[in-house]
């Protein structure tokens, strides 16, 4: 058997997120009945380099498979891209040693957040439409807060089977693309359930002036998730770069 690293993107509208579950439309479900039909059948299963919540997309995904040695990548590539659907695309599939494993050897995962301050038909889906008036550059400044080790449990589903909450944060930034559309990058060693979406609702409430910078850091020690603010919408949210 060959280890296979396959990178990949997905739109997460129609699926309940990255991980197979039972009777939910997932996006490993849809990879994994591709490879199976490639492999007469036989059940083929991934791993991948982690989840994403039902509704959100993934521009750069990762996933390690075991296959028999297959001779021809390319071809490869172009029979999984036929079988699945519109919302699923395989870029690349590379050898890699037995040992490599898609989850356990990333060193950082970037997410970002999309905001259209503007209505925008084409934008739909994959971008929150909201037109409250924020200040980025306060904005930023609290991001500063989030930077480092900590304990990031008030930004955090409750009752998850995660060991700990502390996570290392190395940028998080709101950066505008144009005057009606912005993001939100923040870039990890590893995140928690819900930790983006919570995160991003809370440096919109200090963009609003609804609370100061310094009440980030007492949201923070408080280690409770009612104390940040509602999480946003998923659609918004990507999964943008896994690095190794």
């Amino acid at each position: 058997m060959q280890r296979y690293f396959i990178e990949l993107s997905y739109n997460g509208s129609t699926f309940f997120g990255w991980q197979r579950q039972p009777k939910q439309h997932s996006v490993q479900e849809e990879i994994e009945n591709a490879f199976t039909k490639l492999n007469s059948n036989t059940p083929i299963l991934v791993v991948g380099c982690g989840r994403t919540d039902s509704g959100v997309h993934a521009n750069h995904y990762v996933l390690h498979v075991d296959l028999e040695k297959v001779l021809d990548l390319n071809q490869l590539i172009f029979k999984l891209n036929r079988i699945l659907p519109d919302s699923i695309v395989i870029h690349s599939v590379k050898e890699v040693s037995s040992d490599f494993h898609a989850r356990f050897n990333a060193t950082s995962r970037t997410y970002r957040y999309f905001i259209n301050s503007k209505k925008d038909p084409f934008k739909q889906g994959l971008s929150w439409n909201y037109q409250q008036k924020l200040d980025l550059e306060v904005m930023n400044e609290a991001c500063l807060l989030l930077l480092g080790t900590q304990d990031f449990t008030s930004f955090s589903k409750v009752n998850t089977d995660t060991k700990t909450n502390i996570c290392t944060v190395y940028k998080a930034i709101w950066e505008e693309v144009d005057s009606s559309n912005f993001y939100f990058e923040i870039t990890a060693d590893r995140f928690l359930r819900n930790m983006v979406r919570a995160t991003v609702g809370t440096l919109l409430e200090v963009g609003q002036g609804k609370i100061s910078s310094e009440n980030l850091l007492d949201i923070l020690e408080e280690k409770d998730r009612g104390a940040a603010a509602i999480s946003v919408p998923a659609h918004g949210l990507f999964l943008w770069e896994v690095t190794y």
